[in-house]
């Protein structure tokens, strides 16, 4: 049985779907190997304008498999090639949106952080848990979640491992917009269409200019998006919005 499921609601939306439903979409090497695979071809397919990734309407991903990690060393933990997953996923020039229900926990609450929206259904957990098995956060949880809310919202998840409903992620910043759990899908599909209708030139430089500026100084930052704001210029896609405006019709962008 596949680990993850892809499918295409729309031309240039994909959808990937975590396939672990017995163990709640735990995350293990084989199921992290399959979704990095996933993201690479998607990265590299032209096609492919925005991806939105999901569990089921019970799960979004409850953390890393516990029982793979147990009896594990050091050295066979840097042998899992953990950290190349969280990578590729990282760095993924295409938006992610994560569309979420039910618990999103550890590594599945890292996952969903990885992406550059969340739409979360009502009856959404998300939490940093780690600690109450004796370990921390490893893909990524104490500095992109203190970086999303701030240390002392931060501190208080990791160090206590506490669960927080969907309405408290959105209230702490984490989280774009709650809806009834039976439309996050839908909703955060809605959202992949309107971004892949945008020009996937403008759309992958906003993407690559935000995270880089987010870790440099205003301005380096600011350098980073003029710098991407000229270069556009170059695309056939900033002639073809330019017009259509002017001209009142809708463009079609080639991402070119």
């Amino acid at each position: 049985m596949s680990l993850t499921l892809l499918e295409r609601p729309h031309e240039h939306v994909a959808l990937l779907k975590l396939n672990r439903p017995d163990a709640r979409n735990a995350l293990n090497d084989p199921l992290r190997a399959e979704l990095a695979n996933q993201f690479e071809k998607l990265a590299a397919d032209r096609n492919t304008r925005c991806i939105v990734i999901t569990g089921n309407d019970r799960v979004f991903a409850a953390g890393a498999d516990l029982k793979e990690a147990v009896d594990s060393s050091p050295i066979d933990m840097m042998a899992r090639r953990v950290l190349y997953f969280w990578k590729v996923v990282a760095g993924c020039r295409k938006p992610l949106i994560a569309a979420v229900n039910g618990f999103a926990l550890g590594g599945g609450c890292e996952l969903a952080l990885q992406a550059d929206i969340i739409v979360a259904g009502e009856g959404a957990k998300f939490g940093q848990s780690e600690v109450s098995v004796g370990i921390m956060p490893g893909g990524g949880a104490t500095q992109r979640l203190t970086r999303a809310i701030g240390k002392y919202r931060a501190m208080k998840m990791l160090l206590t491992g506490e669960h927080v409903t969907a309405e408290e992620a959105r209230r702490l910043g984490f989280v774009n917009d709650v809806v009834p759990d039976d439309k996050v899908v839908e909703t955060a599909i809605g959202i992949a269409k309107t971004i892949a209708s945008m020009p996937p030139l403008a759309v992958e430089q906003i993407k690559e200019v935000v995270l880089a500026g987010m870790d440099s100084s205003l301005d380096a930052g600011l350098m980073l998006e003029r710098k991407a704001f000229e270069i556009l210029f170059a695309s056939r896609d900033q002639e073809e919005g330019m017009r259509a405006f002017i001209e009142k019709r809708k463009p079609s962008f080639e991402g070119r």
